[in-house]
């Protein structure tokens, strides 16, 4: 079997869509440890696109940095119909997408277009493309793939060093951006 997809796309985060960012952060720490979470609230999204259509969507984020991987809790406001919706319905929580890093956005996106998955949603964060490649039927779950560029790595980079930097007190578990 010939894979389309680059084989070496390291899992950079993991993401739970829940009822509420910070019950859900503060869950997180008292079960795990990880903190602190910083606080991306009602995110701009540009040309948003849900299943092919303009579809934008009313969501806030909250990520902290777990080892190797990020913990990204992301909480939908409105009733837009979304990629979060498609799989945990309003009112639930549950694990919703890994998110890789692509070198190569497009030919990453037309890899898994080719084994029949559909993009369900796409758009770009500032000047970083992005899209939510709906894998339900293989995995379980959705993989985004976030383009590889400065601005997102100078974000990874900062969440980094907020757990590095981070004295464990509660109080400082959540940091609006």
């Amino acid at each position: 079997m010939t894979v389309s997809v680059p084989a070496r796309h390291a899992i950079v985060q993991m993401a739970w869509v829940v009822d509420d960012l910070e019950d859900a952060a503060r869950r997180w720490h008292q079960t795990t440890g990880i903190g602190p979470f910083l606080v991306n609230r009602h995110i701009p999204i540009r040309e948003p696109l849900y299943r092919g259509a303009p579809g934008a969507v009313d969501f806030s984020t909250a990520i902290a940095q777990a080892g190797p991987v990020q913990i990204e809790l992301v909480q939908q406001h409105d009733d837009a119909p979304s990629c979060y919706r498609d799989s945990v319905p309003k009112g639930s929580e549950a694990m919703h997408h890994v998110a890789i890093m692509a070198p190569d956005y497009e030919t990453t996106v037309a890899g898994y277009v080719a084994q029949g998955f559909e993009v369900a949603s796409a758009g770009h964060f500032g000047t970083a493309r992005f899209c939510y490649v709906d894998c339900r039927p293989a995995l379980g779950h959705m993989v985004e793939i976030l383009e590889e560029c400065a601005a997102i790595q100078n974000f990874f980079a900062a969440i980094v060093r907020a757990a590095d930097e981070w004295d464990g007190d509660p109080a400082g578990l959540l940091r609006e951006l």
